[in-house]
């Protein structure tokens, strides 16, 4: 295990069901784990080299026992692709879902984030996802997740079990939050390291308590 603090922002390299139980209190996870829906999904049907192939299969399984113990760790979570884990997580009252506005393309035209919370659902009608500039092959824009974070209504500690290139730890340096993220990927550690640490190096664009202003500094209509 490694372990990198940035800012607010502590990164561990490692296992997340090993990690999580040593953590500190968290008071909100936001995540986009492994979905296990397979290449074509997750890549946009671009075609795979043999290397993205082998590294595709490595990490695109659904990490079942992590995430049942992610949604519990805090007293509010967000899981992106949680329509997946539904047998795991159970009835969601308030979804988060982003309409990527792109129709008739093979990969879904909307996505949806499982959540804990009872106030509401919200949706996101902007940002179409682009290949460009990603370093994940399910990288999301760093907007979302912030849009995520805001809706948890939360100023404390945000959690990601599953950081990949570490675009959750981005918003919250972004919107002033502490952050965790946990990430099992050398490569993909080293690259959330070196974004977390570029975003410390931006002026904050918010530090008070998550409003409807934050969502709608984000592009959000919020239902």
């Amino acid at each position: 295990m490694r372990i990198e603090t940035i800012g607010d922002a502590t990164l561990y390299l490692g296992d997340c069901l090993e990690i999580m139980p040593t953590l500190p209190h968290v008071d909100a996870v936001v995540t986009d784990p492994p979905y296990g829906i397979g290449s074509w999904s997750s890549t946009g049907g671009h075609t795979l080299s043999a290397e993205e192939s082998d590294e595709l299969n490595r990490w695109d399984k659904p990490p079942v026992d992590a995430i049942r113990l992610a949604w519990k760790i805090a007293p509010v979570a967000v899981m992106w692709g949680g329509n997946y884990f539904a047998h795991l997580l159970g009835a969601c009252r308030s979804p988060l879902v982003w309409d990527k506005q792109m129709r008739g393309m093979h990969f879904a035209d909307l996505e949806i984030a499982w959540t804990s919370f009872r106030w509401g659902s919200a949706r996101l009608t902007s940002l179409p996802p682009s290949r460009n500039g990603r370093e994940h092959p399910t990288q999301k824009p760093v907007a979302i997740m912030e849009w995520s974070i805001a809706a948890t209504k939360t100023i404390g500690t945000v959690l990601d079990p599953f950081m990949g290139s570490g675009t959750t730890g981005v918003a919250c340096a972004n919107l002033g939050r502490k952050f965790i993220g946990i990430e099992i990927e050398p490569r993909y550690f080293a690259i959330a390291c070196e974004r977390i640490e570029a975003a410390y190096r931006q002026p904050r664009l918010i530090q008070d308590t998550p409003s409807r202003d934050v969502y709608q500094q984000v592009g959000i209509d919020y239902a």
